[in-house]
């Protein structure tokens, strides 16, 4: 049973952030914020994997 909780959570979790990064993606200006905010989203995620 533990381990179902901690992978449900665990997408929880990814899906918050997911929608946490679109909507940041929706409100930026430039397409150079919006690379900064992708690269940034990929190292933070890479570094949660492992």
């Amino acid at each position: 049973m533990s381990s179902v909780t901690s992978t449900w959570r665990q997408r929880r979790e990814a899906s918050r952030t997911r929608r946490a990064l679109d909507k940041a993606l929706a409100r930026t200006s430039s397409p150079a914020m919006r690379d900064d905010l992708l690269t940034l989203a990929n190292s933070q995620f890479s570094s949660v994997l492992r």
